[in-house]
């Protein structure tokens, strides 16, 4: 059902079940519990063209892919597996997290309108966990609030779901049992109900990818569970660029992007070169007349956002959050800005105390970036650049909620392989002119002796 390598994907397969809600699930039916299917890989994979049940243009998850499924007298049957999971943040760095089949976020669920799903999750935590399934109409006994509708599954068991997907849309699934702790260390997954008709509101190219952020000090691999906002690492499916996968469309192909947020802030989703409209969210599809042109959409707390554009302008163009801060890093907030501050004399006595050290911050961050890669300066260990990546005109100087939509004309309708840096047409790159600028008599930005302006600074960095 799955151009993935399938080696990966069974490696779970033949290990017992223990504890199914014997009240949802016949024993017969225990006997024919869905494999269960796994990856590792942190790459894009190809789309998951439904073999069986209703067709559907499938979804392209940003770093992810969709989980396969079996039919077993018209049901849909998935087979989730809350555990741990050891997920690759960027090159050079990974991350000890919890996540569902072998990845967080884990694999997106593909179903179609009208369609019987019947999920199985078993939990292979090290304490009890449930499934909430965000923004779906359900039974409420499926819900998956521990407590509330459900009892918590307990470790080594395993429960069933079971309901119709009424309404199409984007949706998501996450813990609710020790919702801060479990949601903090990556458990968390798309879920994508088609339209019943295939040409309801068509595109040629679909992507999904849920916003997440962790903490986690320099040097070591797991999150702090209890931070709030002073996030170090603002990831897209728990990858930071330059980890994050380009989203790559043919020339003039209508291209739709969902959005899911499950961080604790707001994410202004920013996009290059193109104007799109918000064609969803998690109440259902926008209608025509209550739309209008963005290039920037705020996606909050726990919302769901789709948008749409005719990819009409070729390059690279890049796509990220409009918060600077999200788009670094490994950052560290505590360090003063030293923009003007003339350290030589400083320097030169520092260095009598500690040999290696480097002024930096002069003339602004980028420094450090071009230092770091003059110098092959070393980082603690298991930790990423602040500021990182680069293109075919050099360093980016960026990192985290960033990566590029690649419009290219002539790819084949399902190429979604990097098709490398773009190739501008002569004389369309912004370059240096050579002219002779009389200099130009500015005052001295601060004046001694008087008092320009008086801020009460924050204690910390909680505006994220």
């Amino acid at each position: 059902m799955t151009t993935m390598d399938r080696r990966n994907f069974f490696k779970y397969a033949g290990l017992g079940m223990a504890g199914v809600a014997v009240s949802a699930v016949s024993k017969a039916a225990l006997a024919a519990i869905p494999e269960i299917i796994t990856s590792e890989v942190a790459n894009t994979q190809e789309p998951l063209y439904p073999g069986t049940g209703r067709p559907y243009q499938p979804v392209v998850t940003l770093n992810g892919w969709s989980l396969p499924w079996k039919m077993n007298n018209g049901v849909k049957e998935f087979h989730l597996v809350a555990e741990p999971v050891v997920r690759e943040i960027a090159p050079g760095m990974k991350a000890n997290l919890w996540g569902y089949n072998g990845q967080s976020p884990g694999p997106t669920i593909e179903v179609v309108e009208g369609d019987r799903v019947r999920i199985f999750v078993t939990n292979r935590l090290p304490e009890k966990t449930s499934v909430h399934w965000h923004g779906q109409r359900l039974p409420n006994g499926m819900d998956g609030v521990s407590g509330l509708t459900q009892p918590a599954i307990e470790p080594g068991k395993t429960f069933v779901y079971e309901f119709e997907a009424k309404r199409p849309g984007t949706f998501m699934y996450h813990p609710h049992a020790d919702e801060m702790l479990q949601m903090a260390m990556g458990m968390m997954g798309s879920w994508i109900t088609h339209p019943k008709n295939p040409k309801f509101m068509p595109v040629d190219r679909d992507f999904v990818f849920l916003l997440n952020a962790y903490d986690i000090e320099p040097g070591s691999f797991t999150p702090k569970v209890n931070t709030m906002l002073d996030f170090n690492l603002w990831t897209w499916n728990s990858r930071a660029f330059p980890g994050i996968d380009p989203l790559v469309v043919r020339k003039d192909d209508r291209v739709r992007i969902r959005v899911g947020n499950l961080t604790m802030t707001n994410h202004p989703i920013h996009l290059h070169g193109h104007e799109f409209e918000v064609t969803g969210t998690d109440g259902g599809w926008v209608p025509k007349t209550a739309r209008w042109p963005e290039v920037t959409t705020d996606v909050a707390v726990g919302q769901m956002r789709a948008i749409e554009f005719v990819a009409n302008e070729p390059g690279d163009w890049a796509f990220h959050c409009h918060k600077s801060h999200h788009t670094m890093n490994a950052m560290g907030h505590n360090f003063p800005t030293m923009i003007g501050v003339k350290q030589g004399d400083l320097m030169k006595k520092i260095t009598n105390l500690v040999p290696d050290y480097m002024p930096m911050g002069e003339t602004g961050m980028s420094e450090m970036t071009d230092m770091s890669e003059m110098m092959d300066m070393p980082l603690p260990k298991n930790t990423l650049p602040m500021m990182m990546g680069n293109g075919q005109f050099g360093s980016l100087e960026m990192g985290g909620m960033f990566t590029t939509v690649k419009v290219r004309d002539g790819l084949a309708r399902n190429d979604y392989k990097n098709p490398g840096d773009y190739k501008h047409p002569s004389g369309t790159v912004a370059h240096a002119v050579d002219v002779d600028l009389t200099k130009v008599e500015r005052q001295k930005p601060h004046v001694e002796g008087e008092l320009e302006v008086n801020v009460r600074k924050p204690i910390n960095h909680s505006g994220h």
